[in-house]
């Protein structure tokens, strides 16, 4: 019996399109992470809730790092670098970086695979390349600022509200948030280079 008994392609194809994949394992991974934190979300344990074989991750994401920082670059998506002058654009900036951190799974993530870099140099280089640089460009072009002033506003934020987060195990709430944005904005709405305000 001949099994060419259609030319069209089959009903529903093998596997997940590339794009649809991908979301599925983020949801997965955060969900993941969320339910159980960061130590105890381990790839096999994010498969099994994707509803994949571990495999199929590990052949997209050769480790549980990688898998993190591509989760977490989808989860934040673009900064939001709008306003009328520069400090506004920094506000903006650190409330958006905040919510984010706040959002379920998120925060646990980002601190999981930053404590794992420190000791991890290759994962190190994969956090600065591929999930800070972008933020890091994107922030010299809306600010006008040099590498070294923006890796500082970067270290100084995100430290922040990481630490917050290892600490307590809840992010930044609003009104320290706040208190932020007005501790880190006088040392950088000076201009390249400015020197704190004292005033």
């Amino acid at each position: 019996m001949s099994s060419s008994t259609s030319a069209g392609p089959p009903a529903r194809p093998p596997g997940r399109p590339r794009a649809g994949l991908n979301a599925v394992v983020f949801a997965a991974t955060l969900n993941t992470v969320d339910e159980l934190g960061y130590a105890r979300a381990t790839v096999e344990r994010i498969a099994a809730a994707a509803g994949v074989a571990k495999s199929t991750v590990y052949r997209r994401w050769p480790s549980k790092g990688e898998l993190i920082v591509d989760c977490l670059l989808d989860a934040f998506g673009p900064a939001p670098l709008e306003g009328a002058d520069r400090a506004e654009i920094m506000a903006s900036a650190i409330r958006w970086v905040a919510g984010k951190i706040g959002e379920p799974g998120v925060g646990d993530a980002f601190a999981g695979v930053f404590s794992d870099a420190i000791s991890d140099p290759a994962l190190r280089r994969i956090l600065a390349e591929r999930l800070q640089d972008p933020y890091r460009l994107a922030l010299q072009e809306a600010l006008g600022e040099p590498e070294e002033r923006v890796l500082f506003f970067i270290d100084v934020v995100v430290g922040a509200l990481l630490h917050r987060m290892g600490m307590t195990g809840e992010p930044m709430v609003d009104a320290d948030v706040t208190a932020l944005v007005g501790m880190v904005l006088p040392h950088f709405t000076g201009g390249p280079g400015a020197a704190p305000e004292t005033g």
